[in-house]
């Protein structure tokens, strides 16, 4: 029988440390886990348009009658395993969007943005039980998206030749609080994507949902458990205003596990 060695390179030189790097430091956004929140599923909303060439031709009749669309759709964060997942809604097994839609010509823009966004993904027959119409926290404009004809392209910025473009879509940062209830349409599925699935995967999910993981880039990100501790952080974010994480013995004997857990 042999006997391997085993041999510890360690390198010569001490360990250098950096300067802080948490000068004008991003805001910090609070996620909690998916295992906090509660799913269920509603009545059928079935599309507005069969096809495609019904849906421009229904957006030319808009602005026709009332000039550019507004629609504003949320980009809900929660984490799952300390990775930040988005909330997002599929279509016939194959269509991929964020929960929002199109706002009506009289709506205020956040009024009518939670409205839209009640009809999406509020349970029915909760509100009045403690849950009140349109209790979405909406945060930052993350990006504009423009549509510069009555055509499917739809662009980050107002192409030079455009002066009236016809639709201009808002995505807004939806702090999501502890915990909450969410009914998806039987028709739809309510999907948890993680960010490392949508990056630089524009082939699956097209341009505007494969850029949010660059627009959450702005953020430092606390993942919560589900006891309301901090587990994780953004690493260089600077102190944490909550519990800070400490290791967490998952097998082992009893003293050690309480001494590693912080317990007496």
């Amino acid at each position: 029988m042999s006997t391997i060695a085993t041999t510890v390179l360690q390198s010569s030189k001490p360990p250098i440390t950096p300067l802080d790097f948490n000068a004008n430091q991003p805001q910090t956004i609070r996620l909690y886990p998916l295992s906090n929140y509660t799913f269920g599923v509603k009545e059928t909303q079935p599309e507005e348009d069969p096809s495609v060439l019904a849906r421009l031709k229904r957006l030319e009749e808009h602005y026709t009658a009332h000039g550019m669309r507004r629609t504003c759709e949320g980009i809900l964060v929660c984490h799952e395993h300390n990775h930040p997942h988005i909330l997002m809604l599929q279509i016939a097994n194959a269509f991929f969007k964020l929960p929002g839609d199109y706002l009506r010509p009289e709506d205020d823009e956040v009024e009518g943005f939670k409205s839209r966004l009640d009809e999406r993904l509020a349970p029915v027959g909760r509100l009045g039980e403690g849950e009140e119409a349109g209790d979405w926290d909406v945060g930052d404009c993350l990006a504009q998206w423009w549509r510069p004809n009555f055509e499917t392209f739809m662009y980050p910025f107002i192409p030079a030749h455009v002066t009236r473009p016809k639709e201009c879509k808002k995505l807004y940062f939806i702090q999501l609080p502890k915990s909450k209830v969410l009914s998806v349409p039987k028709n739809m599925k309510l999907l948890a994507v993680p960010l490392f699935e949508l990056y630089d995967n524009t082939a699956r999910y097209g341009p505007q949902l494969s850029a949010i993981p660059h627009l959450l880039s702005r953020y430092n990100f606390e993942f919560v458990n589900e006891n309301g501790e901090v587990v994780a952080l953004t690493p260089g974010s600077g102190p944490s205003a909550g519990p800070r994480p400490q290791v967490k013995v998952l097998a082992g004997d009893d003293v050690d596990m309480k001494n590693e857990n912080g317990t007496q």
